[in-house]
């Protein structure tokens, strides 16, 4: 195996590529390597006059054929439907997943990537990931890859390096590289997460994220109410990880996902007990408890973002969204009075704009996604929603 010095950008090297690329080719003529996208058809890509809005991509995770709906976001944060492009793939649906609501039960299953201007969708129904090139509002389908795994549910990029995490049976992340425009497999790549579930996975079992560290020496699963834990891997120089992950318990509080504070401690939501709870990064990848949980009140915080200073939380079993903050030494408190904004049925996923000013929330149960302006004592104001997306959807990203 090629060394485990950790390398913040990950990039390729000579010998690593070729070995990719030739198991690439030869995963292809297995029928591993799913297909190459040809050019997407004209209505796919419509013309634009001028610099393009910014964007903001919304995954359908149909079953009968996933979909990514690209919309520009307006001056006033409003956004106006653009483009749909099938992914190539299938939706799919957890095991037990309450009616209306997102199948994936995970964050970052639609994740894009602003060096390479890709986004990267997880075909959940087809053990498949599709990798689209996202130039403002032009979205185009250029390739569907085997994920290597089961009911792949969340997808993670740092420099070149590609993983995607499968949530079925024992679950598993797998590695790939960003070699130019087109993504390859990256052989050998491949770490059990150790969990006992189905395939599908139950609502609750399956894997919640899968993420890099700030430094991308690191990359962190949440295993939700599978093992109640939270595991890092070492990344080495060459992109492959450590054999096994350093395991940090978690009570019987269901990590669900998690974002980073600017000096890059954790922020966890937790989804059984409906709490932020703030860990910081110890040696080999060793977590410490910066906190108590800090409980909103409200039924089953699953989603989580960071927004200029406010950390935003979706609680799914109670349609609201809670603000916190988090202070230096890492403390969470809850925003007094409570924050908890109404939303539509069944908050999950959300996002932030690029100028920080507006937050967007897919209420999968409704089939929508819910506009918010962010104020400046973080306070949400709603304004607006786009709604008839399909009862279901879950992903979202900005570009």
């Amino acid at each position: 195996m090629l060394s485990d010095k950790p390398m913040s950008k990950h990039k390729a090297i000579p010998r690593l590529i070729r070995a990719a690329t030739a198991g690439a080719i030869g995963l292809a003529a297995a029928g591993a390597l799913v297909a190459f996208a040809g050019p997407a058809h004209a209505a796919d890509l419509p013309g634009t006059a001028g610099a393009a809005p910014p964007t903001v991509f919304v995954q359908t995770d149909n079953p009968a054929g996933n979909q990514v709906i690209a919309f520009a976001q307006q001056p006033d944060g409003h956004l106006s439907q653009e483009q749909v492009v099938s992914t190539g793939g299938l939706g799919g649906i957890e095991a037990a997943t309450p009616a209306g609501f997102g199948g994936l039960a995970s964050q970052g299953s639609l994740t894009y990537d602003p060096e390479h201007h890709l986004l990267f969708a997880v075909n959940a129904g087809s053990d498949t990931i599709s990798v689209l090139s996202a130039g403002g509002r032009h979205v185009r389908l250029d390739q569907v890859l085997s994920s290597r795994g089961e009911f792949p549910n969340s997808i993670a990029v740092h420099g070149n390096l590609v993983y995607v995490a499968n949530a079925g049976g024992a679950g598993s992340v797998s590695g790939f590289w960003i070699f130019g425009q087109h993504v390859v497999p990256l052989p050998g790549s491949m770490r059990s997460l150790g969990l006992d579930s189905t395939n599908p996975p139950n609502f609750h079992d399956g894997p919640g994220q899968v993420t890099f560290s700030p430094s991308g020496s690191e990359l962190l699963v949440t295993t939700k109410l599978s093992t109640n834990s939270i595991d890092v891997f070492r990344v080495g120089a060459s992109g492959y990880l450590s054999t096994a992950p350093t395991v940090t318990p978690d009570g019987s509080n269901g990590p669900f996902s998690l974002t980073f504070t600017p000096s890059g401690q954790l922020a966890v939501a937790e989804v059984a007990i409906s709490a932020l709870h703030t860990y910081a990064f110890g040696p080999g990848g060793t977590l410490t408890s910066l906190s108590a949980s800090v409980p909103d009140g409200q039924v089953a915080q699953c989603w989580v973002i960071g927004a200029d200073g406010f950390y935003y939380a979706a609680n799914t079993g109670s349609a609201n969204l809670s603000e916190y903050t988090v202070a230096a030494n890492g403390t969470p408190s809850l925003v007094t009075p409570v924050a908890a904004t109404t939303t539509g049925d069944g908050p999950e996923d959300l996002a932030t704009s690029a100028n920080g000013k507006y937050l967007y929330d897919e209420v999968g149960a409704a089939g929508a996604v819910d506009e918010f302006r962010i104020n400046s004592d973080g306070s949400l104001t709603p304004i607006g929603s786009v709604p008839g997306l399909g009862a279901g959807i879950e992903g979202i990203a900005v570009g």
